[in-house]
C-alpha cells in the first residue's frame, strides 16, 4: 500500500482545486481599464487623418503589428486573468455548478447576440433598408440596455421584466427589418464572423466550461492551452485541410486563437492568486519571466512559418501578445499591489467596472454625429492633434461612463 501514496498524491494534486486568494486584484481592475482606454482610442483612430501607422491595424497579409492589433488580445487575456476569481468566488459561496453553467451560457449568449447585431451593421444597406443606420445602430445599443440593465435591486421584478420585454420587442423588431447585401443580392442578418464581442463571448464560454469541468486544476489548463495552440499551428501549416468540409458546422473558434489567449490568462491568474496578498513575489516574478519570454520567443521564431498576423490570427502573433500581456500585467502587479498606486488609476475606473457599458457608448455617439453630420475641424483631427482628440475622446467616453455608473446605468451580463 505504501507503494501506491506517491501515485495517490500525484493524483490528488492534479485534480485538486487551485488554492486561491480571496484578495480582490485591483492590477486585473486597473489592466482591464487601461485596455479598455486604448480599446476606444484605437477605435476612434478611421475619424482622424495623417497619424502614424504603427498606431492602427497592419493590413491583411502583412507582416507585423501595430499598437491595436495588441489590444483585443490583451482584454481576451484578461478575460482569461477574470475567470479563476469570479468562478471560485461562487464556488466559495457554495453555488452549485448547474448555477454557474447557467450564468456562463447567459453571458456568452449576450456577448453573441451583440456581436452578431455589430457584424451585421458593416453590411447595412441604407437605401434598402426601412431606418437609417445610425437610427438602427442606436435602437440597437438602446436594447441592449434594456435587456442587459443592471436593474437595482430596489426596483421591483415588474419593472425590470417590464423593462427586458421592451428591449427583447425592441431587438427582434430591428432584426425583422434588418437588410442588408446589395440591391441586386439582399440579404438579411448572417453570420459572417462573430465581432468584437462575439469572439469574447465564444473565448469565455470554452474557457469558463474548461475551467469548472476540471476544476480550475493548473495542469488540465496547460493541456487545454497546448491544445488550442497546437489547433493553428496545424491549421496554418495545412494540417486541418482534409477537415474544412466540416468548419462552416463543427470548428475552433478562431483557429484556436481566441480561447488560447483566454487560457494563458487562466494560467497566468493560478499561478499569481497564491502570491496575491502575500508581498512576496520573487518566484512568481521568475516564472512570469520565464513564460513571457518563451511565448516572445516563439512568437519570433516562427515568424517565418506564417508571419506576425493578426487578421488571420498566426501563432506567432498569439504567442507575441501573450508575452507582451504577461509583461504589462507584471508590471501592473508591481506599480499596483506592491507600490500602492491604485489611486492613479481612478479617474480610469469605470472603464474597469463598467466596461461592456463603456465600449458600447461610442455606438451611441458615432450614429448621432452620423444623423446630424457634425464633426470636428479637419485640423482637430489631424496628425498630433488629431492623437490627442481621440484620447480625450476615450478618456470623457470613460467619465460618462462613471457618472452612468452613479446613477445605476450600466450593463451587467
Amino acid at each position: 500500500m505504501d507503494k501506491l501514496k506517491p501515485v495517490s498524491n500525484w493524483f490528488n494534486r492534479i485534480m485538486q482545486t487551485s488554492s486561491l486568494s480571496d484578495k480582490r486584484s485591483f492590477a486585473i481592475d486597473i489592466f482591464r481599464a487601461l485596455t479598455m482606454l486604448l480599446m476606444i482610442f484605437v477605435n476612434d483612430l478611421w475619424t482622424l487623418r495623417d497619424v502614424p501607422e504603427w498606431l492602427g491595424h497592419v493590413p491583411a497579409k502583412v507582416d507585423g503589428m501595430g499598437l491595436a492589433d495588441v489590444v483585443f488580445p490583451a482584454f481576451l487575456f484578461i478575460v482569461g486573468l477574470s475567470i479563476p476569481f469570479a468562478i471560485k468566488n461562487r464556488w466559495k459561496r457554495g453555488e452549485a455548478d448547474q448555477g454557474i453553467l447557467l450564468h456562463i451560457l447567459s453571458r456568452s449568449f449576450a456577448l453573441l447576440v451583440m456581436g452578431l447585431c455589430h457584424v451585421n451593421l458593416e453590411s447595412y444597406n441604407r437605401e434598402l433598408a426601412l431606418l437609417p443606420k445610425p437610427v438602427w445602430q442606436i435602437l440597437a445599443t438602446i436594447a441592449f440596455f434594456l435587456i442587459w440593465l443592471d436593474y437595482p435591486k430596489d426596483a421591483t421584478k415588474r419593472k425590470q421584466y417590464t423593462g427586458q420585454v421592451l428591449g427583447w420587442i425592441l431587438l427582434l423588431g430591428l432584426v425583422l427589418v434588418y437588410q442588408g447585401g446589395t440591391a441586386d443580392n439582399p440579404t438579411w442578418m448572417r453570420f459572417y464572423w462573430w465581432g468584437i464581442l462575439g469572439l469574447i463571448g465564444w473565448a469565455y464560454l470554452i474557457c469558463s466550461l474548461v475551467f469548472v469541468a476540471f476544476k480550475g486544476n493548473l495542469s488540465a489548463m496547460w493541456a487545454f492551452f497546448a491544445g488550442f495552440m497546437l489547433f493553428g499551428i496545424f491549421s496554418k501549416l495545412g494540417w486541418l485541410e482534409p477537415l474544412k468540409v466540416i468548419k462552416p458546422y463543427i470548428w475552433l473558434i478562431d483557429d484556436g486563437a481566441t480561447p488560447a489567449l483566454s487560457m494563458a490568462g487562466i494560467i497566468v491568474a493560478l499561478y499569481y492568486q497564491p502570491f496575491l496578498g502575500s508581498g512576496k513575489f520573487g518566484r512568481f516574478w521568475m516564472r512570469m519571466g520565464l513564460l513571457a519570454a518563451a511565448c516572445l520567443a516563439f512568437g519570433w521564431v516562427s515568424r517565418p512559418l506564417w508571419g506576425i498576423h493578426k487578421i488571420g490570427s498566426s501563432p506567432s502573433w498569439v504567442t507575441i501578445c501573450i508575452g507582451i500581456s504577461i509583461l504589462f500585467f507584471c508590471f501592473l502587479i508591481w506599480l499596483v499591489e506592491l507600490k500602492g498606486k491604485k489611486e492613479w488609476f481612478k479617474l480610469i475606473k469605470p472603464a474597469g467596472t463598467s466596461t461592456l457599458t463603456c465600449y458600447l457608448l461610442p455606438y451611441i455617439h458615432y450614429g448621432l454625429l452620423s444623423i446630424t453630420g457634425l464633426a470636428l475641424p479637419l485640423v482637430w483631427r489631424t496628425g498630433a492633434l488629431g492623437i490627442f482628440k481621440s484620447l480625450a475622446y476615450a478618456l470623457i467616453i470613460i467619465l460618462i461612463t462613471g457618472l452612468l455608473e452613479r446613477g445605476r446605468i450600466r450593463l451587467k451580463i
